[in-house]
């Protein structure tokens, strides 16, 4: 007798988040609409929950704020290393497809990094290219995303100002939809998802990917 398939859970549902658009531009994780936090639903697969994550919006950038607690080891992070290091990927689709298995020249992927020494340089931000994707966006490595981090005691916060300039199809006017999906990885705490998780190929199949909804 063959064994039962498991199917992850987040595969049977498709979440939308709001993206609240802001007055004014965050400068730390609480100053983030409450309204634009978005559930990290890994937990359904038995991931801890450790990580918070807040969204929001304005006509000239796209803003994330993370916090992350309960650490009690030291950050393990290596420029030469990114994939593996302490931080967060996420992925953007301005045109919030997910009748495609291979990424368009709409989605994004973004890799940051809290400093493990913190500084004026706090944290790191930079886009990665997409395997297998159709093809690249006109916009990677044009710009720079402004990142900015603080230690606290049991963890970090990030702060991620990701310009209008680098999201190829930005337009909150006309698009109000986007493709969304975040993985926090820590490697004392482990993985954070806001879906599946990384036993399924998430970062490059926007059909795994969650919407938010720009408001306001």
């Amino acid at each position: 007798m063959s064994n039962p398939v498991s199917i992850p859970r987040n595969l049977l549902f498709r979440c939308k988040f709001g993206c609240p658009r802001l007055k004014s531009e965050p400068k730390g994780f609480a100053q983030f609409d409450a309204a634009g936090e978005v559930s990290l639903l890994g937990l359904f697969e038995g991931q801890h929950p450790y990580a918070r994550l807040r969204c929001g919006w304005m006509e000239e950038a796209f803003f994330l704020g993370l916090s992350v607690r309960g650490k009690t080891q030291s950050l393990w992070v290596k420029p030469s290393q990114p994939l593996e290091s302490d931080g967060m990927q996420f992925w953007i689709d301005t045109r919030d497809t997910h009748n495609v298995h291979r990424a368009t020249r709409y989605c994004h992927w973004f890799i940051a990094c809290p400093s493990p020494v913190g500084g004026r340089e706090s944290a790191s931000c930079g886009m990665l290219r997409i395997n297998r994707a159709k093809e690249d966006a006109p916009t990677i490595n044009r710009g720079k995303v402004v990142s900015t981090g603080s230690l606290v005691p049991g963890g970090y916060d990030l702060m991620l100002k990701i310009p209008a300039s680098l999201l190829n199809g930005w337009s909150p006017q006309e698009q109000r939809l986007l493709g969304f999906s975040a993985a926090v990885i820590d490697r004392e705490l482990g993985w954070n998802t806001l879906g599946v998780g990384p036993d399924l190929p998430l970062a490059e199949d926007p059909s795994l990917w969650s919407t938010l909804e720009l408001l306001g």
